[in-house]
């Protein structure tokens, strides 16, 4: 019986342990205080598991080495994933997009029962043990050292420990450090799944202001379409966030000049809204503009639209012009921001880059230069969209390593 010692008890590691215990003495070693730590906090604390769209089309929603995960993903999909949930007793449901959670919205349920599972399968889980040191020779891994100084060997070593996002859960770049020092290459981190910062002052009044099926688009100078996407955002005191900004910001990344646009009525066409703003006007005709746009907006936002759409809202409805009010259909189907960045690394919920792809066999997750060493999880150069996609390529790269190696046993 072979020894894996798999570091970094996350959805990957924990997800490796369970597959390598089939044949192995596994050890897991997390540096918190418990497992999980980052699974807790995802998904505002609902943990979303997982996707039920078909896994293949998934693919097109991972922007970052799709076809690096085909062999992880088939070989443990969703709809494994969620009958392994539900075999160890947690009921799931699924919301829009896809978007899998656990019935109760207690991400604690996702974790207490893998945690139960690697209890089941004797995996030895030592806590508060963070690697210091990994010792090698001859593109062999003999043991890692822990910041006590004491020493745990092994004959097989599954690397899961993040990227650089969210440092607090314990995601800071030691695993692509040692997998610097052991002769891989890095492909630069940089944030991946994290909140836009927007360059408008007006900006500042609509913080807090959270609207429902929006659609965002990014765009170019040149008013070509990066991204578009539709669903849910919110407005905060540096720019924007939600589900739709965090998965527009893999396309923003470093490039310059570029505007995200806001279409606040995106189920209508602009004809539609034209009568809908007309029967608006119909309905308060003796009413000022800045009143009579209750029943179309939320209210937080109609003194930013009064403002940005150069009528005077002072002025009545039954006055205001066909070209102000063509204005007005184009403002509110084409709001558009000046961006500025994107937050930084630290407030990524995923990070891009990682350990480069070309080093590793997709087929089994092992290094293609140290010949008992695994990678599973966000420190590969993997990334994908907000929706449940990074937690399925955790889950799925972590028992594939410890699938393939099970089989050798």
């Amino acid at each position: 019986m072979a020894t894996v010692v798999v570091i970094g008890g996350g959805p990957a590691g924990i997800m490796a342990a369970i597959a390598a215990s089939d044949k192995n003495k596994v050890i897991l070693l997390e540096r918190n205080e418990k497992i999980g730590k980052k699974l807790f906090i995802t998904g505002k604390g609902r943990c979303n598991i997982t996707n039920s769209k078909d896994i293949g089309d998934f693919f097109e929603y991972i922007p970052g080495n799709p076809h690096f995960l085909y062999s992880s993903l088939y070989t443990f999909t969703n709809e494994d994933a969620m009958n392994m949930l539900s075999k160890l007793g947690v009921k799931l449901k699924v919301e829009r997009g896809g978007r899998v959670f656990p019935e109760s919205d207690k991400s604690s349920d996702i974790i207490s029962a893998f945690k139960d599972e690697l209890c089941n399968r004797k995996v030895d889980i030592r806590l508060n043990s963070r690697v210091k040191k990994i010792i090698h020779s001859n593109k062999h891994i003999e043991s890692v050292v822990l910041e006590d100084n004491s020493k745990v060997e092994g004959d097989y070593f599954i690397l899961c420990t993040g990227g650089v996002s969210y440092p607090r859960t314990g995601s800071t770049g030691d695993g692509l450090k040692f997998a610097k020092e052991l002769g891989h290459n890095i492909v630069p981190v940089k944030p991946s799944l994290v909140p836009i910062e927007i360059d408008d002052d007006w900006l500042l009044d609509l913080q807090g202001l959270s609207l429902k099926n929006v659609e965002l688009k990014i765009k170019t100078e040149e008013n070509k379409v990066l991204f578009s996407d539709f669903g849910e955002m919110l407005f905060t005191h540096f720019g924007i966030s939600g589900p739709i900004v965090l998965s527009a910001s893999r396309v923003v990344q470093h490039k310059q000049d570029l505007f995200a646009v806001i279409n606040l009525k995106p189920a209508i066409t602009t004809e539609e809204l034209d009568k809908r703003i007309q029967d608006e006007f119909s309905k308060n005709i003796n009413r000022d503009f800045k009143n009579s746009l209750d029943d179309l907006l939320p209210r937080k936002i109609i003194n930013t639209v009064v403002k940005l759409s150069n009528i005077d809202g002072d002025k009545k409805v039954n006055l205001i012009t066909r070209d102000e009010r063509k204005n007005l259909v184009n403002l509110l189907q084409n709001l558009t921001l000046h961006i500025k960045g994107l937050r930084p690394v630290e407030e990524a919920i995923v990070t891009a880059g990682g350990i480069n792809v070309k080093e590793i066999n997709p087929s089994t997750m092992c290094s293609k230069i140290v010949d008992n060493l695994y990678f599973a999880g966000e420190v590969i150069d993997v990334d994908a969209y907000t929706g449940g996609y990074n937690i399925q390529i955790a889950m799925s790269t972590g028992y594939l390593a410890g699938k393939k190696i099970s089989e050798q046993e």
